[in-house]
């Protein structure tokens, strides 16, 4: 029966030029409804079918169809037995008006003519003048018709533009993060710029991650200004967006399994460990890159229960695992520190861990609170509060970032520091990587001075 549902938001937020002109409405463009089989109808014979659109707010939800009480399920359609209940027309939606406005919920009757294959709803707005969530049902009720299709348009807007009311927030919020990333990348290539002769490759790695989530925060926001802007939303650059936030999304994690496993500051190489680190990553991008493309791609509303969960599942055993990965890391990295006795290291470590296990701790917590969320707003009656759930793990990565950065800074003597205590304790394949990679350094050091 509901064959169409989309939201809007209606606060009303000033009169202002284009798009952003206080007004709030629901157009129907060349909507149409098709039906195939006319055998037996004749041209003469008038109404031979009705369709019927049905606009309401989700607060008026009650208002729709009936509930029987022996069953507990609620039926849409009216049958001779509910006449006297409802006062309802059999073959027909069943629809009480509020007390308050008799205008709303909004019915529509579209009706076929005779043996005509289309019937046309009229192209009209609807002015929408409380903020709300509204849904637009089709509903064929009438049992002469079968094998319906639609053809043709809805156009939503908003106050400021035509972004639906549950995306809104992200407006400004990827702005800003964008202007984050900004600043934090101007510091660091500031810093790098500073002391190039003494980089590590491990800075290199956090320079990549930086700009992977600059770009990604950049390419959002223009999605959505242009969704705004234009009411389309542009199959190009939702698609760069997610690519990007994907790949952002798998660099972001295997630079913090690598920081926990001790590369660039701890051992100069991966061990074996590289071409396992490798297929992880790429086993989480093909999973995540999988969800995010169904998930944003061409679509707006909500995916269903049993196709998210088929998704999501993959992504967070993925994430799982990394986080096992990157604690247990942590752990032997922090008591080979101690045993060689390398204090300075250690307290970076340790600090290291804290930021984790405090991210973790409020991730963790975060999502009790979506389910919680998801399960006490079963009908999106708190749809301006949506965009937070999703806010959340960009504001943890941006701090999780940050202390990368903080901690990992460059500097004049982070060469000297990251090595100077890589003496006798280092594994074979360790100490012969340090040897390699300092005799490439003296190399490069003495062809510098000939030239």
């Amino acid at each position: 029966m509901q064959l169409d549902e989309l939201w809007v938001s209606t606060e009303v937020s000033g009169v202002a030029g284009g798009v952003r002109n206080g007004l709030s409405y629901v157009m129907f463009d060349n909507v149409a409804f098709h039906r195939t089989d006319t055998k037996g109808l004749r041209a003469d014979q008038g109404d031979t079918g009705k369709v019927q659109v049905l606009l309401f707010d989700v607060k008026d939800r009650d208002l729709i169809g009936y509930m029987r009480p022996n069953l507990n399920i609620r039926q849409y359609c009216c049958t001779e037995d509910l006449v006297d209940k409802t006062r309802c027309q059999p073959n027909t939606l069943i629809v009480q008006q509020r007390e308050k406005n008799s205008d709303w919920p909004i019915v529509m009757d579209i009706y076929f003519d005779g043996d005509s294959t289309v019937a046309y709803a009229d192209d009209e707005v609807i002015a929408i003048e409380e903020t709300g969530m509204y849904h637009l049902w089709f509903v064929n009720c009438d049992s002469r018709l079968t094998d319906l299709q639609i053809t043709g348009r809805t156009i939503w807007k908003n106050p400021s533009g035509y972004l639906p009311g549950m995306m809104m927030g992200f407006l400004p919020f990827f702005g800003g993060l964008s202007l984050a990333y900004l600043v934090l990348g101007l510091l660091w290539m500031f810093a790098m710029m500073r002391s190039w002769r003494d980089l590590i490759s491990l800075q290199l790695y956090i320079s990549v991650v930086l700009f992977f989530n600059m770009l990604e925060c950049s390419v959002w926001y223009f999605d959505y200004v242009n969704f705004n802007n234009s009411g389309i939303r542009p199959y190009n650059i939702t698609v760069w967006a997610v690519v990007i936030g994907t790949l952002r999304k798998t660099v972001s994690r295997l630079l913090i399994l690598v920081v926990a496993m001790g590369y660039g500051l701890v051992t100069p190489t991966l061990g074996g460990y590289g071409s396992k680190v490798l297929t992880l990553g790429g086993s989480y991008l093909v999973a995540s890159l999988t969800l995010d493309v169904v998930s944003n791609v061409g679509n707006v509303d909500d995916m269903t229960s049993s196709a998210k969960l088929i998704l999501v599942l993959p992504v967070a055993i993925i994430d799982a695992i990394l986080i096992l990965w990157v604690f247990s890391s942590l752990s032997k990295t922090l008591n080979k520190l101690a045993s060689r006795k390398q204090a300075a290291k250690l307290s970076m470590y340790r600090q290291f861990t804290n930021v984790l296990a405090f991210g973790t701790l409020v991730s963790v917590g975060w999502i009790g609170y979506e389910m919680y969320f998801k399960v006490t707003d079963v009908y999106n009656e708190r749809w301006e509060e949506d965009w937070m759930t999703g806010a959340f793990w960009y504001v943890t990565n941006l701090a999780l970032i940050f202390a990368i950065c903080y901690l990992w800074a460059p500097s004049q003597n982070v060469m000297r520091y990251a090595y100077s205590e890589l003496d006798g304790d280092l594994d074979a394949e360790e100490l012969a990587a340090a040897q390699a990679q300092a005799l490439a350094e003296k190399e490069d050091e003495e062809t510098g001075k000939m030239d």
